[in-house]
């Protein structure tokens, strides 16, 4: 069957049939028909994240999952790049937030998890995205962030000077001292 034998079948067809005539009333109901298919996947679509913890959680847990849903957010919120028209930049402008997201929530599991497996991972994935991170920007000529201690790191204690504590001495060699 050639195209034009097809295209003849189709408008036989097509006359046999009772279209609704363009207008008002078909606008109507195209939209309906969009509403009733676009609205379910809309109102389920956050099903699965509750908006508030459980009451029944610890406050460390509670503190856990804020910290984490800030990430989150804040992830998504920074994503939404605007379209520079240099498909390589939005590119970087879009997976930096992104890694910048995985950086944050393993910063989360440091602060809360108790499994050393999972902590030992979240650290490499801190270690990975930065370096990921810094490689993208230097890709596109951009230079890279410095690095800077880890966000679950204490600062450093200030020195003692004139504080003894009994049955505690501390040499330190010449070496050691700044």
């Amino acid at each position: 069957m050639s195209l034009s034998q097809f295209r003849r079948a189709v408008a036989a067809l097509a006359g046999r049939c009772r279209w609704p005539r363009p207008g008002l009333g078909t606008a109507f109901l195209a939209a309906r028909i969009l509403v009733a298919f676009a609205v379910p996947p809309l109102a389920f679509a956050h099903e699965s994240h509750p908006a508030a913890p459980p009451a029944a959680v610890s406050a460390e847990e509670r503190a856990f999952l804020e910290e984490n849903e800030a990430a989150m957010t804040k992830m998504m919120n920074d994503m939404a790049a605007k379209p520079t028209g240099d498909v390589d930049r939005d590119f970087v402008a879009m997976m930096t937030p992104h890694h910048q997201g995985a950086i944050d929530m393993a910063v989360t599991e440091l602060r809360y998890g108790k499994n050393e497996q999972l902590r030992r991972i979240a650290q490499e994935i801190i270690v990975d995205q930065m370096q990921e991170i810094a490689a993208m920007k230097l890709a596109i000529g951009e230079p890279a962030t410095e690095t800077t201690p880890a966000p679950t790191q204490s600062p450093p204690a200030p020195v003692a000077t004139g504080h003894h504590h009994p049955g505690m001495q501390m040499d330190m060699s010449n070496g050691m001292k700044k």
